[in-house]
């Protein structure tokens, strides 16, 4: 099988930490980790828990962990938090009680930054799943893009790295090799529903106590955070910025050219001096250094970014 190429600046800009996923003074805490992708995302799976997966893990998950835990946004402040609820090895499985609760996010800058550890350029992915239920709904959700030598970039699911949760949601692919017609990065969702192909309804987010959300501006939104991944600022999913940001009535015909174009970017394939350009020059796409975080339980807030 031939080999693929990645180019060294992408290279080296994938495989390098981000202030995001910087495990920072704690990085003694990756001397024992394994080199290999798939283990990486089963190290990670088995240091948190998803807060909607009390049930299937029968587990009550406490209030305060329930909202706060996936407030956390840069990778060392996760990992005091695991280390003090159970300061064993990273590579010891916690007890679902003693891990950190949090989303999608949690599990793919987890596993992003391990692999960046072991030197495999890697980034996270947003855009929708259509296989977190059967109904037809794209829930919004986040991956691992990794560097494969022999494939070039794929996805991989660090969620699904348990037999229980592949089960659950029943899973019939490989969690490290997720096909690009399961999971939808938010530039193809966008080209899909501007070209009448889907269905805008379809791709969202079930909040617990708000109800859906969906829309081709909740595409736009993870188009702009897709785009910040991919120039590795890795915020909260529910950070929020930007042209468009207002929900559909800020949806002119020129804000959806707009789109147009960043979907070209943050596509499939992306072209990394396109999107480096992108973020820098482009204001109303740029993630600025202060944010509004619209937290699902905590409400909104301003915040300032490191």
């Amino acid at each position: 099988m031939p080999s693929a190429r990645l180019a060294p600046d992408a290279a080296a800009f994938y495989a390098a930490q981000s202030a995001f996923s910087d495990p920072n003074g704690l990085a003694p805490l990756y001397a024992g980790l394994p080199d290999d992708p798939a283990q990486l995302a089963r190290t990670a799976r088995d240091l948190v828990v998803h807060r909607l997966e009390g049930e299937p893990f029968r587990h009550v998950i406490p209030q305060d962990r329930l909202h706060n835990d996936a407030e956390t946004r840069y990778l060392d402040d996760i990992l005091r938090i695991i280390i003090e609820r159970d300061d064993a090895p990273l590579t010891q499985p916690r007890e679902v009680g003693d891990r950190f609760v949090g989303v999608c996010r949690d599990f793919a800058l987890l596993h992003c930054s391990f692999l960046r550890h072991a030197g495999i350029p890697a980034r996270l992915r947003s855009g929708f799943a259509a296989y977190l239920g059967s109904d037809g709904f794209h829930a919004d959700h986040v991956v691992t893009e990794y560097w494969d030598n022999e494939r070039g970039w794929l996805l991989a699911d660090p969620q699904l790295a348990d037999p229980l949760v592949i089960d659950t949601w029943k899973v019939d692919f490989d969690p490290m090799d997720v096909p690009r017609d399961r999971f939808l990065v938010a530039g193809k969702a966008w080209q899909a529903i501007r070209a009448g192909d889907a269905d805008p309804k379809t791709f969202g987010l079930h909040l617990p106590e708000e109800g859906p959300l969906f829309g081709e501006w909740f595409v736009a939104h993870d188009i702009r955070i897709d785009l910040a991944a991919l120039n590795k600022v890795e915020t909260l999913l529910w950070d929020t910025w930007g042209t468009g940001a207002g929900g559909d009535r800020e949806m002119t015909d020129a804000i959806c050219e707009l789109y147009d174009q960043a979907s070209l970017v943050v596509c499939d394939d992306v072209p990394f001096d396109a999107a480096r350009k992108l973020f820098a020059e482009n204001e109303g796409l740029r993630t600025p250094k202060t944010v509004l975080s619209l937290a699902p339980f905590n409400g909104p807030s301003e915040v300032t970014l490191r």
